[in-house]
């Protein structure tokens, strides 16, 4: 079976191939298949350069897929996207009161990170706060941020 795929395999071959990664990225949306689809094509150009047996295109081939998915993870995905997400807080969040807080009653705080994607949320607490305090969460009630001074 290898040598049939050696003699009928063609360069350009390798080139569709990528074409057809790189268009199915499109309905993905992940940027993976846009990495494999560039290998394939990189494969057809040097199939094409130095006609090569169809082991090395295979072998070259997983090698530069494993490049583009390590530099994918390592340089390119965005780190934003895991620390805001809708269930992605920690009590241990810390932020600072933007409008006064009177004893339960409403102000307003801005916090380092985002918590539930906003970093700015209407809070409440159980005793006065004033502007300009750090503060840290005690719970989260709904549409307000319960909050405690440090």
């Amino acid at each position: 079976m290898i040598e049939q795929l050696s003699t009928n395999l063609l360069w350009w071959h390798w080139i569709a191939f990528g074409l057809i990664l790189v268009t199915s990225e499109i309905f993905i949306g992940t940027f993976m298949m846009l990495g494999l689809g560039v290998s394939a094509m990189l494969v057809g150009a040097i199939d094409n350069l130095f006609k090569t047996s169809i082991e090395f295109e295979l072998f070259l081939w997983i090698i530069l897929s494993l490049l583009s998915l390590f530099l994918w993870f390592k340089y390119l995905k965005n780190p934003n996207i895991e620390s805001s997400g809708q269930s992605n807080y920690s009590l241990d969040t810390l932020g600072v009161v933007t409008k006064a807080i009177p004893h339960n009653g409403r102000g307003e705080v801005k916090f380092d990170t985002p918590v539930l994607g906003n970093t700015t949320w209407f809070a409440t607490a159980k005793e006065n706060i004033e502007e300009n305090s750090r503060i840290k969460i005690v719970q989260v009630k709904g549409q307000l941020i319960e909050v405690a001074p440090l």
